[in-house]
């Protein structure tokens, strides 16, 4: 009987581990996703203000706010876009170092499973 016991002690320990990994995975995923996105926006973003650029001072632009288009200057657009540019990358940053938590979390649960396995092998053995 009491070596039952720690199979099922292992046996929950793991499935625990298990649904923390897929948890985390699945994080993992969705902030890759982010990324890539944040990543679309900041190009999206350069290549409007590169094209802005080449336009006159003279020339009416119009930025969208929510669903409406409001007239502008070619300045406060550029502006406005470096700002999109900088919260983009701030975003990226914050992510990053979510997801380098994540990857290390995952880390030490597996490695405890590893320990909890050979401690249970080593008193076994003895």
């Amino acid at each position: 009987m009491s070596r039952g016991e720690p199979d099922q002690e292992l046996k929950k320990a793991f499935l625990e581990l298990q649904g923390k990994m897929q948890e985390t995975n699945q994080k993992l995923r969705i902030a890759d996703v982010q990324v890539e996105s944040l990543k679309k926006q900041i190009v999206h973003a350069q290549l409007t203000d590169k094209e802005i650029q080449s336009l006159g001072d003279s020339t009416r632009v119009y930025e969208s706010v929510g669903r409406m288009f409001l007239l502008t200057d070619i300045p406060m657009v550029r502006e406005n876009l470096k700002a999109k540019v900088g919260k983009c990358n701030e975003k990226i940053t914050n992510l990053q170092s979510n997801k380098e938590y994540l990857e290390r979390s995952m880390q030490e649960s597996q490695d405890n499973l590893r320990e909890m396995i050979k401690l249970k092998q080593s008193v076994g053995v003895i």
